[in-house]
């Protein structure tokens, strides 16, 4: 009976962790959102866009603390200006020395620290070139001077503004799971059409025809033929990754450039193609090659994707 009750109290309080754990990811997302629309209300630009540069910001970060309210660094010579090498955070010392560092709560004072402070901050300094979405897109360019980083910012802005949610943590497999198929980790090993190199992603095979989903929130990229990857489709997600979909058979209808998709999406099928001009096909067996690439804000690179399909697999099973 002791046992039985102390099974049963440790029952209650692991559940009361897992609620509490929950309750606090939900806070600091509605924290987060009531920010952005704050400072959209002081400056008229649209809440989305500070929450794509705050999400790319977190994004690039080698160990982003995921608890931390807004994740947006401004550099100190950018925030105090050139002549203020004390760094002092009074607003009009700040404006003698050009500095763009402003006091968005309120306290006499321009904190880098404070989210307030830092996202009037960027608001002013997007306010500069204009509202536009063209001039948020020239002040993003030259706040970062790297076309891929505005290009992230825009997609991620994009997918905030349709779901008008920035808590999308859902996730698919990308190949349906009603279907037969297999697939093991194959992101490493040599190929040799066009040279020596290496794989860089994950063959899932698969009959032709079998539809291709998006695994993820993002917008579509790219579209066409490849010699290497045949018919593929990239796709751009809110966590600075890029999602390569290689060798399918077709796309499906409602398909393009510039489409925002999320989890589940219908993109195309499997197929065979690649490996020659555009239409050659049936040099290999029919299945989906599945690419990820990372960006840290200077670079990218290809990454495994094996242990993130095998969770979304176990996600998507749970699902059907």
């Amino acid at each position: 009976m002791y046992l039985k009750r102390i099974f049963m109290l440790f029952i209650v309080l692991f559940v009361l962790l897992i609620n509490s754990s929950v309750n606090a990811e939900e806070s600091v997302y509605d924290e987060r959102m009531a920010l952005f629309k704050k400072t959209e209300a002081l400056t008229q630009i649209p809440w989305y866009y500070f929450a794509a540069i705050d999400n790319y910001e977190r994004n690039i970060k080698k160990n982003a603390d995921d608890e931390k309210v807004v994740s947006i660094d401004v550099p100190p010579e950018l925030w105090f200006g050139l002549g203020n090498s004390s760094m002092i955070h009074d607003e009009r010392l700040i404006m003698f020395f050009n500095g763009k560092g402003k006091d968005g709560n309120g306290d006499g004072k321009a904190d880098p620290e404070n989210p307030e402070d830092i996202l009037q901050t960027i608001g002013n300094y997007i306010l500069e070139y204009g509202q536009t979405k063209d001039d948020i897109k020239i002040a993003l360019w030259n706040y970062y001077n790297r076309d891929l980083s505005v290009q992230t910012i825009m997609n991620t802005a994009k997918v905030f503004q349709t779901f008008q949610d920035i808590n999308l943590t859902n996730r698919d497999f990308p190949v349906s799971i009603s279907h037969n198929y297999s697939y093991r980790s194959t992101w490493g090993d040599r190929r040799g059409f066009g040279g020596l190199r290496i794989h860089e992603g994950t063959d899932i095979f698969a009959g032709y025809g079998t539809p291709v989903k998006s695994t993820t929130y993002g917008v579509i990229e790219m579209m066409g033929w490849n010699l290497y990857g045949g018919w593929r489709i990239g796709i751009r997600d809110i966590y600075n990754i890029y999602h390569y979909y290689g060798h399918m058979n077709g796309y499906d209808d409602d398909i393009k450039v510039g489409q925002v998709v999320k989890p589940g999406d219908v993109l195309g099928s499997v197929g065979s193609t690649g490996y020659g001009p555009p239409g050659t096909s049936g040099k290999f067996p029919p299945h989906l090659h599945y690419g990820m690439y990372k960006d840290n804000g200077t670079s990218e690179w290809s990454f495994d994707p094996y242990p993130y399909l095998k969770k979304w697999e176990r996600i998507a099973k749970q699902k059907d």
